[in-house]
């Protein structure tokens, strides 16, 4: 029997695609794996890294050197590490942690496995016992999904051609790469088989998607013929770009009834001046015109985005900006985060961190405090709503779901009653009853 493999995911839905790529390859020739163990001891453990900022990197690097200190103290045979920080860091990684077996990188994480067969690890209780020939590597093997059976993550494309100002992502995984359109089509049937039901579509841009291709943008093309196949219930999009925002998609959007209302993108300012720094290659009004239009064409569309405050340069004046068109679009999902500078980056080379830590913190706690009051008051006029719901699990006296508005772990969630007898991963009609800032009540009884 071949040894146990952990693999431990740290960052973003990305890089858990290539965990559950890894696993399946991992299956497909004879190992047992698991994922994200609370302690992993005893085979090998391998940990797919974040090297996105400084507090992602600090938790990849924690993680690293407490499985090396397993692996010291015997309880681990042997480490393995891939992903963002590796492919960013290995000279340095490899200097400071020699207690590592073997290093990956982004994009060659697969050749572990073959790795591992050319050079096999005994388990203690093979000591002794005769090895076989390495098996060949299996390149037909799947995915093992790690998220609930009803739902996955599928993975558009690889990489950016953006070059945001602020930005490590270019660094890390170089130009955008667009995967074949039938390559996908044909895993979301795959996934469609397993049960599975709702689809994150992800990216690191996935308006962009096709363009390195044949200079088009395909994303429009490339959703409806997802939304075409039969067992496909949710599409939710993440990680759009405002400039050149391909406006076919809402079209899609507005006539595939299984395509998500919903659509996650990042905006990071609003003032004209920090658009210039940041490189965004978009304007203050370019991007009103964006939400109004985004609303005009979807009605009932939840947008959820990204801002940033603190970064080089911001005054006042920027900021005050910032706070005026928060108030004004009344995004149903933000998130927010202050300026931290990457090394290597255009801001890092170019700009001086001015802005003090105590005014960034102060600064994203007012913007944070307008949208905790905008989400509630958005979140109250559900209230007496009848909303369509798929239930994730089942947590304490309640079923926890999600609407077609909420994507998984980041939206607010909606819980009803334990006693109302529900499947997880079906879909009910529900009545909402009640509303908090980031939650809703409901029950089945409408």
């Amino acid at each position: 029997m071949k040894p146990t493999v952990d693999i431990i995911s740290l960052g973003c839905s990305k890089n858990l695609v290539d965990s559950e790529m890894l696993m399946g390859l991992f299956e497909a020739n004879g190992y047992r794996v698991t994922h994200d163990a609370e302690q992993p001891e005893g085979d090998i453990a391998v940990v797919n890294t974040c090297g996105f900022i400084a507090d992602a990197k600090e938790e990849s690097i924690n993680t690293i050197l407490e499985l090396a200190q397993a692996k010291s103290e015997g309880r681990l045979q042997r480490l393995y590490v891939m992903g963002c920080l590796s492919e960013r860091y290995l000279a340095e990684l490899e200097a400071e942690i020699p207690e590592v077996d073997g290093w990956y990188g982004k994009f060659n994480y697969k050749q572990l496995v073959q790795d591992l067969e050319t050079h096999p690890l005994t388990p203690p209780c093979m000591e002794g016992s005769t090895q076989k020939e390495p098996s060949l590597l299996c390149s037909s093997a799947h995915r093992v999904l790690t998220t609930p059976s009803h739902y996955a993550y599928v993975k558009i494309a690889e990489g950016c051609d953006r070059h945001c100002a602020y930005c490590a992502i270019p660094l890390i995984t170089g130009h955008h790469q667009s995967r074949p359109m039938q390559e996908i089509l044909d895993e979301v049937r795959w996934l469609v088989s397993q049960g599975v039901k709702e689809l994150q579509v992800i990216a690191q841009e996935l308006t962009y998607y096709g363009v390195d291709i044949d200079g088009k943008q395909h994303i429009a093309e490339l959703i409806e013929q997802m939304a075409d196949i039969e067992g496909v219930e949710w599409i939710r999009l993440h990680y759009a770009y405002p400039t050149h925002f391909p406006w076919d998609l809402l079209r899609v959007m507005r006539e595939k009834k299984n395509v998500c209302k919903y659509l996650d993108i990042a905006l990071q300012h609003i003032s004209d001046h920090m658009l210039e720094r940041m490189k965004r290659h978009v304007t203050k009004e370019e991007t009103y015109e964006l939400i109004r239009r985004l609303r005009r064409e979807v009605p009932g569309i939840h947008i959820r985005t990204t801002l940033m405050v603190g970064f080089p340069g911001e005054t006042d004046e920027d900021f005050q900006e910032l706070l005026e068109f928060t108030r004004w679009a009344r995004f149903e999902r933000m998130g927010a985060f202050a300026y931290s500078e990457e090394e290597g980056t255009y801001s890092a080379e170019h700009y001086e961190d001015d802005v003090p830590d105590e005014v960034k913190q102060q600064r994203l706690d007012k913007l944070m405090r307008v949208q905790q009051h905008i989400s509630a008051e958005l979140e109250a006029e559900k209230v007496g709503s009848v909303m369509r719901v798929i239930i994730d699990r089942q947590e304490g006296g309640w079923y926890v779901g999600r609407t077609e508005f909420c994507s998984p772990e980041v939206d607010p969630e909606v819980l009803i009653p334990i006693d109302e007898q529900l499947a997880i991963g079906q879909f009910y009609d529900v009545r909402i009853t009640d509303a908090e800032e980031f939650d809703l009540y409901a029950t089945t009884r409408i």
